[in-house]
């Protein structure tokens, strides 16, 4: 490492509020990124919790005269790193280091869409469209429960509210109103990749908020985003980030995942709703061709909600997206050969779950053809009396219906490499695809073209395999966390309990949960695999525990963690959204329960295909590396300081007799281990009675 990352990197932590103590970890994190960025490899770091891993990979970035891009699965960490942490190494540089944030279009606010209101905030017309890119493919409000507050007059002071904002924001950055909009709302002011036609064809392209945010990006040292907005970016081509040397991955731990995510498509009612919403201002109120052609695909949407219903948590075979064998229904939506087709494509009991399904995607595939057909036909027939606001708003619904019709043509030339799924939850459900493995593709068009650097607290078992880091050219490093743990931290498993299957199963678990948090005086963590088994432990440790009892129902996760925080008596149950990204320090929480181990499901679709792929292996490549990482986050919720003291208590015999406990015990923090219950009662007692910290 050279010493101007050494000296820059002392200037940086003893800067920031209580800096200044020695981090050998991070030093020794940043001397080997600098020599993965200088060297062209890559390189993937264990970082444990209170590393500082941000300023250790910032460092170096910042002082390589390369152009990085560091891609974060969380808002909370962009906003750490552009507010606080870019900010002190820009200035203890002294390099002139020029940084940037660059969200997903959707993110910003679109004038052209303002413009097309024309500012009769009065009277905005609000349509039934919902944000199409996913994973909110479908309309967020269509799925809104009876108790639903969001009605037209409520949206409509949003919107009048948005389009006075437009006036005077200078960055259109939906992160910096002073009110969280409703998604419809948001939709009537706001534009997305697949729709927008580039700041070339829009009238309002030369103000765009959106461009201006990918022009500063484009002149950045170092670009903050998203790690979606990566896997976008991937998945256009390249097109949509600047060109850059490094991209950092922060929170490693989640890129498989996110790029699975990314590299795939969702296919469900909510696209074609918005379609249909956003195409009927855009043809000629007289043409009643084009408007046929808009309610055809509006009617789809229910056809498509219907015949997904059975496939709720299933993978569809390729062969009956490819049509094979699959009944009525040709597709071209006209005349008899539309309604010959109706009864079995619409689910009348006349053809089975593949034919409907098949039938179903073929017929959309003709619908949306047509609407793009009858909307070209209007902007030939308008001519030069077509003004750019209408010509802008056509484009719009061009440029979606031709995402749309890609994604459908796609499903007819599935390979072995893809699963098709759709999702269980049958009231929303949507068809995805995903590929099985994402090692070929990042092979091929991200490392091949970029050094990568990935930092995690907990780095996944074969995630450099998984994720197609070319083995002779990737180092990795593990430099532990500063914390404690062997003094401050005691895991408890409990290994008298019976086993999760037995019908006393449950009774025993809250009887044990009981006990360790009387022990704690409250100040729990209760982390849980289930929403339902967090409620029934809810349900019975409220009548019997005298402390405050918070569960993840009761408010959203930000403003559920100031209560919790504010409380050291208070208790907090919940499922695992809160399984990392939790950072709580101080007496407030000294217990962590896990309720039992976090071994994905048996039937997602795609673990399934990687199962199948894997073989006889699965177990120990595919459900054993997620069941440690997603251990070791939850487990690393209690040590978020130096002066922190507590228990990790998992509930569930396993982790203390199975064969594969070792594995499993080696992705936790270093605590020292029990599986005696009165040794834990008598630790947490202690703690709880201590006053010097």
């Amino acid at each position: 490492m050279t010493e101007e990352v050494r000296a820059v990197l002392a200037r940086v932590a003893a800067a920031l509020p209580g800096g200044g103590e020695s981090r050998p970890g991070q030093v020794e994190m940043a001397g080997a990124v600098a020599a993965a960025i200088d060297g062209g490899r890559n390189l993937v770091v264990q970082a444990g919790t209170g590393t500082g891993k941000s300023l250790a990979y910032l460092v170096p970035a910042a002082l390589s005269g390369r152009r990085v891009v560091v891609a974060t699965a969380t808002r909370a960490l962009q906003d750490q790193l552009a507010g606080k942490d870019l900010p002190f190494v820009a200035e203890a540089s002294e390099s002139g280091l020029d940084f940037a944030v660059l969200k997903g279009r959707s993110n910003y606010l679109c004038r052209q869409r303002v413009a097309e209101i024309g500012g009769r905030s009065d009277q905005p017309v609000l349509s039934p469209e919902g944000p199409p890119d996913p994973p909110d493919a479908d309309d967020p409000f269509a799925r809104r429960g009876p108790d639903d507050t969001g009605d037209a007059g409520t949206l409509a002071d949003q919107v009048r509210q948005l389009v006075r904002w437009a006036e005077g924001t200078p960055s259109g950055d939906r992160a910096e109103l002073p009110f969280e909009p409703h998604p419809r709302a948001w939709a009537m002011v706001s534009t997305t990749a697949r729709e927008c036609p580039g700041a070339f064809r829009c009238p309002s392209g030369r103000d765009c908020f959106a461009e201006a945010a990918r022009a500063a990006a484009a002149e950045a040292d170092v670009v903050v985003v998203n790690t979606h907005l990566y896997g976008a970016h991937l998945a256009s081509g390249g097109a949509v980030l600047p060109p850059h040397d490094v991209v950092v991955f922060d929170e490693a731990h989640e890129v498989e995942d996110v790029m699975t995510d990314s590299l795939g498509v969702e296919i469900g009612p909510g696209r074609f709703r918005a379609l249909a919403a956003a195409a009927r201002p855009a043809v000629d109120a007289g043409d009643a061709s084009a408007l046929r052609s808009v309610e055809d695909v509006a009617e789809v949407t229910e056809r498509l909600a219907r015949v997904l219903g059975p496939w709720a948590g299933r993978r569809v075979p390729h062969r009956v997206l490819a049509g094979d064998g699959a009944g009525p229904g040709d597709g071209s939506g006209d005349g008899a050969g539309d309604g010959a087709g109706a009864g079995d494509v619409a689910g009348s009991g006349d053809g089975d779950a593949a034919s409907q399904l098949a039938g179903t995607l073929s017929l959309a595939t003709g619908r949306v053809d047509r609407l793009v057909d009858a909307l070209r036909r209007s902007a030939r027939e308008a001519g030069e009396a077509e003004g750019p606001d209408a010509r802008s708003r056509r484009d719009r619904v061009l440029l979606a219906a031709g995402h749309l019709s890609s994604d459908l043509a796609r499903l007819g030339t599935l390979d072995e490499d893809e699963v098709a799924w759709v999702d269980d939850d049958p009231r929303s459900a949507r068809l995805s695809i995903s590929p099985i493995d994402v090692a070929p593709i990042l092979g091929a068009r991200l490392w091949a073209e970029v050094t990568g650097v990935l930092t995690s607290a907990t780095v996944p078992l074969g995630l450099a395999a998984r994720l197609g880091l070319p083995e002779d050219t990737t180092d990795t490093l593990d430099v532990g966390s500063p914390f404690p743990y062997g003094d401050h931290a005691l895991l408890y498993v409990a290994r008298s309990l019976p086993d999760r299957r037995s019908p006393e199963a449950e009774p025993a678990l809250h009887d044990e949960l009981e006990l360790l948090i009387r022990a704690a005086g409250g100040r729990t963590l209760a982390l849980f695999t289930s929403w339902r088994a967090m409620r029934a432990a809810a349900a019975v440790l409220g009548e019997r525990l005298p402390y405050p009892l918070l569960t993840q129902s009761d408010l959203a996760k930000p403003a559920l963690i100031q209560a919790f925080a504010g409380d050291e008596a208070a208790c907090l149950f919940a499922t695992l959204g809160f399984w990392q990204g939790v950072d709580v320090p101080g007496r407030t929480l000294s217990l962590v329960t896990i309720d039992r181990l976090p071994f994905p499901r048996p039937d997602d679709p795609v673990l399934e295909a990687r199962r199948e792929r894997a073989g006889s292996g699965a177990f120990g490549t595919v459900d054993l590396p997620r069941a440690g990482t997603l251990l070791a986050q939850g487990a690393g919720r209690l040590i978020r300081s130096g002066q922190d003291r507590g228990v990790v208590a998992v509930l569930d015999s396993r982790l203390a007799t199975a064969r594969y406990r070792a594995a499993l015990l080696a992705r936790v923090p270093p605590m020292r281990r029990t599986v005696d219950r009165h040794e834990v009662e008598r630790f947490l007692q202690a703690i709880a009675a201590e006053t010097d910290w």
